[in-house]
């Protein structure tokens, strides 16, 4: 599948997406592109990083879980919940390793690692460590008990082998799978029992959108358009979704287009039936000249 930028008639740009969707017994509905093959889901591996905390004895609930699972954007009460992931571990801001950032809400000039979009899901890492008397300063080394821990969820999850491991962005070490494995891992969040860590997770990020991207964040606005819905968005232009009933699916747009991604995710939902009015100005952003519309994006 291909996105083209037109501007003024003329195709300006195009993306090539790679798209898996199932329905809610688990079969495709969509395959486009190498969905068998290795990806790098980046952040999208955030709820499965988080159950295998859970499976480690962390204890979060709510808004906190789903900050776990984030890429915030850093607002205050994000900001405010991961001092109180700390506070909770006894920890200080000195004990994250993510990288020293800048928000991604414009309005907040401070930075630091706890403005870092990563910093929940690092917080609640350094929780686990301190619950089960692990090394805190060695939490993000690949042989560390936690990330282990991690590795074997997501190969429970997914079904598949690691392929390959490397170092996200925010420092953690990044799993390589397939988009076949990503799409049934998300699938058995909403799918597990009522009282599972899965299920948690599932309520957890799909109640509060807000605290797992931001207010207005085009994550949270397609999880509230889409109430049931539980969407996480990764570096490079990598989505992966499901709905309460099963219906899943992963997006990637080859280029790392982030222009590309959030209207590739509307097809995707769409193909599965799973659309809303709020839905028409995410899948179609306009292409502005001199601040008014001059072109589109639109898909062959």
């Amino acid at each position: 599948m291909i996105v083209e930028v037109v501007r003024s008639g003329f195709v300006e740009s195009t993306h090539q997406v790679r798209m898996l969707t199932v329905d809610a017994a688990g079969r495709p509905v969509e395959a486009k592109g190498a969905v068998h093959v290795p990806a790098s889901p980046r952040s999208s591996m955030k709820p499965l990083q988080a159950l295998g905390m859970l499976r480690s004895g962390l204890e979060l609930e709510g808004e906190l879980l789903a900050l776990a699972c984030a890429s915030h954007s850093g607002e205050p009460f994000h900001v405010d919940g991961v001092r109180k992931i700390l506070a909770g571990a006894g920890l200080e801001e000195s004990a994250l390793q993510c990288p020293e950032d800048y928000p991604f809400d414009r309005s907040v000039t401070e930075s630091g690692r706890v403005y870092m979009n990563c910093s929940g899901k690092h917080a609640a890492m350094l929780a686990t460590c301190v619950l089960n008397d692990w090394p805190t300063e060695s939490y993000l080394e690949p042989r560390h008990p936690l990330q282990r821990a991690i590795r074997e969820t997501v190969e429970d999850l997914t079904g598949e082998r690691v392929a390959a491991s490397g170092v996200d962005g925010c420092g953690a070490p990044l799993f390589f799978v397939s988009m076949l494995g990503v799409t049934k891992a998300f699938r058995a969040f909403p799918m597990s029992s009522p009282d599972s860590y899965e299920r948690k997770i599932f309520e957890a990020m799909s109640t509060y959108p807000e605290w797992t991207s931001g207010t207005d964040r085009p994550e949270a606005k397609l999880m509230r358009a889409l109430p049931g819905l539980m969407l996480k968005a990764g570096a490079e232009a990598f989505d992966a979704f499901v709905f309460e009933d099963g219906r899943a699916g992963t997006v990637k747009i080859e280029d790392g287009s982030q222009r590309a991604r959030v209207p590739a995710t509307v097809v995707a939902l769409r193909s599965l039936g799973l659309d809303a009015p709020e839905l028409a100005e995410l899948a179609a952003p306009p292409v502005l000249g001199g601040g008014r519309p001059v072109g589109e994006l639109r898909f062959r």
